[in-house]
C-alpha cells in the first residue's frame, strides 16, 4: 500500500523528472492514477472524489489570479520602459551577474516573500533577472532556489500561525518555535548567497575559471547570507515570528547595497569587468528621463499595500470580508474547501499596482487592455497544467474521507516512515516538510498536513518538540524550490511551459542538499539543548 499512496509522489518525479513530460501531461497522467487507485484501494466515494475536483479547479483560480497580477504588471513595466530603467538602475550599482542575483532573487524576492508569500516571489523576480539579461532557465531556476530560506515564515508568520495551528496557538510557543528556525538555519540559510551563485557560475556561466569565479566572491556572498540569518535570529529572538521575513531581507539589502557602494570584500577587477554569462554581453546603460523611483513605484506600492493589507487589522478584516469567493463545505464536506479572498489576494495587488503605475509612468491606462488580453491569452496551457497539478494534490490530500477506514495518503506515507525512522528522526524531520511541501505547493498546508504527527513522534522519541516542528517548518520552505505548481506557474511568466521537468532535475539537487544540511543542523541543536 505504501507505493500506491506514495503514487502522487513517485510519478511526477518519474514523468517530468525522468521522461521529462510537459506538466500538463504528465501531471494530468498522474491525476488520473491518483483518482484510481483512490477509488479502487482507498475507496474514496464519487462524491468526495468530485468535490476534491471541484476544489482543485476553484483553488486554481486564486493562483491563476496572482498569475495574471504578476504578468499584468510586467508587462506594463515593459510598456513605460520602466524595465528597461530598472535595469539601468541594476547596471549602475553592478554590471556583475552574480552580485544581482544575490540582490534580486534572494533579498527582493526574500522581501516579497516576507508579505505575500503563495509563490508569488519567484513569479516576480525571475522577468527581473531576464530583464538583467539572464536566460530564462537560469532566472525560473534561481528565483525557485532563493524562494527558500525567506519561506519558512512566509507572510507575516502564517507558516507558524496557520502551519502549527493543529498544535498550538499559544503566542510564546511559536515565539520559540521561530527563534530555533532561525537556529537551525543560521548556518545552512546563511550559505544560500553563496549557492545561488555557485549555481549561476557552473550551470550557466562560461567553463573557464568557475571555481576561482566563485571564490573572489565567497567572502561577500557569505557576509550577506550571515547578515541575514543574524538579523532573523535577532528578529525572532526580540521582536517575533511574524516580521523576520521582512526583517532580515530588507535589513540585508540595505547592506548589500552599501558594501557594494564601498566595494567591501569584493574584487578589485569587478568594476572594470563584471561576470557576465557567454550568451550574454554586459550593456551600457542608456540614459532615460524617467527616474529610478518612478521606474520601481509599481513593486514599492506592491510591498506597501501588501505590508498594509496584511498588518493593519481593520483593513485586512474589511478585505477578508468584502468580495470573498471562497468556496467552503464543498458538495457537503466540511473539510474540504477553498479560500479566495479576491480584494485580500497578491493577483489584486499586483493589478492595482500595475494601473497605477501605467497613471505615473506613462500618464494613460491606453495600454491597460491590449495588454490584459495578451497576458490572459498566454495563460491557457498554464491554467490546464495547473488544475490538473491541483486536482492529485486535493485526491491526496483529502483521502482521508475514505469508507476504507485507512489514514490519508500523506498520513500513511508519515506514519510508514516514522515506524523505521523513528531513530533517526531529527534528520528526517525536514524531508518530510519538503515532501508535503513538493505536493501541496506550500509550506503552510505542509506543516498543517504533517505538524502533528511530527510533533506525536518527537515526544514519543523523546526529542524537543519545538526543533522537531522548526526542521518540518524550514524543510518545507526548502520544497518551494521542487513543488511542481510553482514551477508550472514560474514557467509561464518566462515562457518555459513545458519545460518543467528539466527545471525540476535542476532544483531537486538544492533542495535534497538544504533538507539534509538542515536535519545534520537539527542533530547539533539537540546535543546543544541537552
Amino acid at each position: 500500500m505504501i507505493f500506491i499512496a506514495s503514487a502522487a509522489i513517485i510519478l511526477p518525479l518519474i514523468l517530468l523528472g525522468g521522461l521529462n513530460l510537459s506538466a500538463t501531461r504528465g501531471m494530468g497522467l498522474s491525476a488520473l492514477v491518483v483518482i484510481i487507485t483512490g477509488y479502487f484501494f482507498w475507496h474514496l466515494s464519487p462524491s468526495v472524489l468530485t468535490a476534491s475536483i471541484l476544489q482543485a479547479l476553484h483553488k486554481a483560480l486564486p493562483i491563476l489570479w496572482i498569475l495574471f497580477g504578476a504578468l499584468l504588471m510586467l508587462n506594463c513595466l515593459r510598456a513605460t520602459g520602466a524595465i528597461d530603467r530598472i535595469n539601468q538602475g541594476f547596471q549602475r550599482l553592478s554590471a556583475d551577474m552574480r552580485l544581482q542575483t544575490v540582490l534580486v532573487a534572494f533579498l527582493f524576492g526574500g522581501l516579497i516573500e516576507g508579505v505575500s508569500g503563495f509563490g508569488t516571489p519567484a513569479m516576480v523576480t525571475a522577468p527581473l533577472l531576464i530583464a538583467l539579461g539572464f536566460s530564462p532557465m537560469a532566472a525560473v531556476i534561481l528565483a525557485l532556489v532563493a524562494d527558500s530560506t525567506p519561506a519558512a515564515f512566509g507572510a507575516v508568520g502564517t507558516p507558524l500561525t496557520v502551519g502549527l495551528s493543529n498544535v498550538t496557538e499559544k503566542t510564546h510557543v511559536l515565539n520559540l518555535i521561530g527563534l530555533r528556525i532561525t537556529q537551525l538555519d543560521l548556518f545552512v540559510g546563511a550559505l544560500m548567497p553563496a549557492v545561488l551563485i555557485l549555481i549561476l557560475i557552473m550551470w550557466f556561466g562560461p567553463k573557464d575559471n568557475r571555481l576561482k569565479s566563485w571564490l573572489t566572491l565567497l567572502p561577500w556572498a557569505l557576509l550577506i547570507g550571515f547578515v541575514y540569518s543574524g538579523l532573523a535570529l535577532l528578529s525572532a529572538l526580540f521582536i517575533g515570528y511574524e516580521f523576520v521575513s521582512i526583517i532580515a531581507p530588507l535589513g540585508t539589502l540595505i547592506v548589500a547595497i552599501i558594501t557594494i557602494r564601498l566595494h567591501w570584500l569584493l574584487p578589485n577587477q569587478l568594476k572594470t569587468h563584471p561576470w557576465r554569462t557567454t550568451a550574454v554581453a554586459a550593456k551600457t546603460p542608456v540614459p532615460s528621463q524617467m527616474s529610478l523611483i518612478v521606474a520601481w513605484f509599481p513593486y514599492l506600492l506592491v510591498v506597501i499595500l501588501l505590508l498594509a493589507s496584511r498588518v493593519i487589522a481593520p483593513l485586512k478584516q474589511v478585505l477578508i470580508r468584502y468580495a470573498n469567493l471562497s468556496w467552503t463545505n464543498i458538495l457537503g464536506y466540511s473539510q474540504i474547501n477553498s479560500d479566495w479572498e479576491l480584494l485580500y489576494s497578491p493577483g489584486t495587488i499586483l493589478a492595482i499596482a500595475a494601473i497605477i503605475g501605467l497613471l505615473v509612468q506613462a500618464r494613460s491606462l491606453k495600454p491597460l487592455l491590449p495588454t490584459a488580453g495578451s497576458v490572459i491569452r498566454s495563460m491557457g496551457n498554464t491554467a490546464i497544467a495547473l488544475g490538473v497539478t491541483l486536482i492529485m494534490v486535493q485526491v491526496f490530500t483529502n483521502s482521508g474521507l475514505n469508507q476504507a477506514n485507512l489514514p490519508s495518503m500523506p498520513m500513511y506515507i508519515a506514519k510508514f516512515i516514522a515506524k523505521y525512522l523513528a531513530d533517526v528522526w531529527v534528520i528526517m524531520a525536514p524531508f518530510l516538510g519538503q515532501l508535503g511541501a513538493f505536493v501541496t505547493g506550500s509550506t503552510t498546508v505542509s506543516t498543517l498536513t504533517f505538524a502533528q504527527i511530527q510533533a506525536d513522534i518527537a515526544t514519543n522519541a523523546s526529542l524537543s518538540t519545538t526543533v522537531i516542528l522548526a526542521a518540518q517548518l524550514v524543510g518545507a520552505a526548502a520544497g518551494n524550490m521542487v513543488c511542481v505548481h510553482n514551477i508550472v506557474a514560474v514557467s509561464s511568466v518566462v515562457g518555459l511551459s513545458g519545460q518543467e521537468g528539466a527545471i525540476l532535475r535542476k532544483t531537486l539537487l538544492p533542495g535534497l542538499g538544504y533538507a539534509l544540511l538542515i536535519g545534520i543542523a537539527g542533530w547539533g541543536l539537540l546535543h546543544l539543548l541537552a
